[in-house]
């Protein structure tokens, strides 16, 4: 239920609310698999929508996408809401859903281009160590020198394939660019392929304004993200994830404290985010929870234990809903005590034997107050949702999209000139210059100039944006690069970084990869 400025969460002693000018604090749900952690989840979601805040959210197990359809009334439910005393004031209703899958099946495409992940999202997707990923970092960096646009993997084995050949010049500029740390990118390549990465990387690439949509109603699009294949790929997941984080962070201008959210991002299966990652990643993660406020942006976590989720990040967290959670094991038991000292005590509340006591959809909860403080813990009943709880037919998720608001716009894959045509059209033979053409450029006649190899030569033009074309139904082999010249001395003519950047972004301005030497602050941790 959603008043004026707050949204209704549960019943205790008291209601239970979470204030809409507080909701951007970011949030906690946790609890045992089976405790009612999915329908907070759905309940938050429908309440923010309501309130006219747009949703993600990743559907893992599909029971989420019940939120497009109204609830049907049975025995059940009806005892539920009689227990709540809500029988009177409870209506079903289905909430504006637009359905997303990478893969294209449950919903629209989502895909995004290399250049926009960046290598560090792209060497953790890999796996790959230190070495290679400084490896990566110059491929993408030899990349935006010649104003080669990394859209897909194809564009991305070419250059790689590139810089084998000319490693000679681009070690003397770079540093050490070895055989070996090349072909083992290229072997973590073909294993990104093996888990379905190849449908993410293309175009047309997501548009993140299609996230914020709002119906005729004015009540926040729910966007959800089919995963249940996605899942069993959990560094895809987290990956995507962690992209759509920072891309939400590069693009919001800051907005302050607003009365609501401008989006609320839920992520479910939380600990796969930190898993396994760095330090620095697991550092950067916490500076955009923390900085990501201001950009009217509410990040909730969703796990099956606190711990899941590093301290630092835990702290940040301004609303907590915890389930119930099973002490059998000493990590059970650990995880019990870290969730009770994570809430405001509560004298008449012995948070830790409450926690292993909780029935199925009930919760210890805790939300911002007045000032943003965090309320004492207490007891509640989790209320229900009006939406469906469980998975919907194919039928009626065909429905769902074929009625939402995208339409068509992703539907059709395009294929442009990028990293891909370009190497390959250099690495063909190349016809005389007549006379009138004038002297070909010393080079091997490459089109673009490498800015080490010809240093009186004014800045090519931007050259214009192809008319993008259907995407090839074969697959592309990487091109065979012809080596280039041996690199030539720079003297006083050699680049500053600013010069650099300058002439990088003036490369790609006006296109859809405008974004590429900014690739949101995650991309950025190795040049900082």
């Amino acid at each position: 239920m959603t008043t004026s400025g707050q949204i209704h969460i549960a019943r205790g002693t008291r209601d239970l609310c979470v204030q809409t000018r507080y909701a951007n604090r970011h949030g906690l749900i946790a609890g045992a698999t089976g405790t009612g952690k999915s329908v907070s989840l759905m309940l938050l979601a429908e309440e923010f929508s309501k309130a006219g805040v747009p949703v993600f959210l990743a559907d893992v197990k599909g029971d989420l996408a019940g939120l497009s359809q109204p609830a049907v009334l049975g025995d059940k439910l009806r005892n539920r809401l009689k227990l709540l005393g809500i029988e009177h004031s409870w209506k079903p209703g289905a909430n504006p859903v637009v359905f997303w899958d990478i893969y294209g099946k449950n919903g629209h495409p989502l895909r995004t281009t290399i250049s926009e992940m960046g290598p560090i999202l792209l060497a953790r997707l890999m796996e790959l160590n230190e070495v290679q990923s400084g490896v990566l970092n110059v491929v993408f960096r030899v990349a935006d020198e010649e104003g080669l646009l990394l859209i897909d993997l194809p564009d991305l084995r070419a250059m790689l394939n590139y810089v084998s050949e000319n490693a000679k010049a681009i070690s003397a500029e770079y540093g050490l660019v070895s055989s070996t740390s090349i072909a083992a990118v290229q072997r973590a390549l073909l294993g990104l392929e093996d888990v379905g990465a190849r449908e993410f990387f293309g175009e047309p690439a997501f548009q993140l304004q299609d996230f914020f949509g709002i119906d005729p109603n004015g009540r926040g699009v729910i966007n959800i993200m089919s995963a249940e294949q996605l899942i069993m790929k959990p560094k895809l997941y987290s990956s995507f994830l962690l992209w759509l984080l920072s891309e939400l962070f590069e693009q919001l201008p800051e907005v302050g404290d607003l009365d609501k959210p401008r989006l609320v991002f839920f992520f479910d299966e939380a600990h796969l985010l930190f898993d396994d990652a760095p330090p620095s990643l697991i550092q950067r993660v916490e500076q955009v929870v923390r900085l990501i406020r201001s950009k009217g942006v509410g990040v909730y976590f969703c796990s099956q234990n606190p711990d899941d989720v590093p301290g630092d990040i835990l702290g940040q967290l301004g609303h907590r809903i915890q389930h119930a959670l099973r002490a059998f094991t000493p990590r059970d038991q650990k995880a019990v005590k870290t969730a009770a000292e994570t809430f405001v005590a509560n004298p008449g509340l012995d948070v830790v034997k409450a926690i292993t006591e909780l029935n199925v959809g009930e919760a210890l909860a805790s939300f911002l107050e007045e000032g943003g403080r965090p309320a004492m813990v207490e007891r509640a009943w989790i209320l229900t949702p009006g939406c469906r709880i469980g998975a919907i037919t194919p039928e009626e998720r065909a429905a769902v999209r074929a009625a939402g608001p995208i339409g068509h716009k992703y539907d059709e894959a395009i294929d442009r000139e990028s990293a891909y045509e370009i190497l390959k059209q250099r690495a063909e033979p190349q016809p005389e210059a007549t006379a009138d053409a004038g002297t070909q450029p010393a080079g091997g006649g490459w089109s673009l100039n490498w800015p080490w190899s010809k240093p009186q030569a004014p800045a090519p033009a931007p050259p214009p944006v192809p008319t993008p074309r259907p995407r090839a139904t074969t697959t592309r082999s990487a091109p065979a690069p012809k080596p280039r010249q041996p690199a030539a001395p720079r003297a006083s003519n050699r680049q500053g970084v600013g010069e650099a950047f300058a002439k990088s972004v003036a490369r790609t301005v006006g296109n859809q990869l405008g974004r590429q030497l900014l690739r949101g602050i995650l991309g950025a941790i190795t040049r900082k």
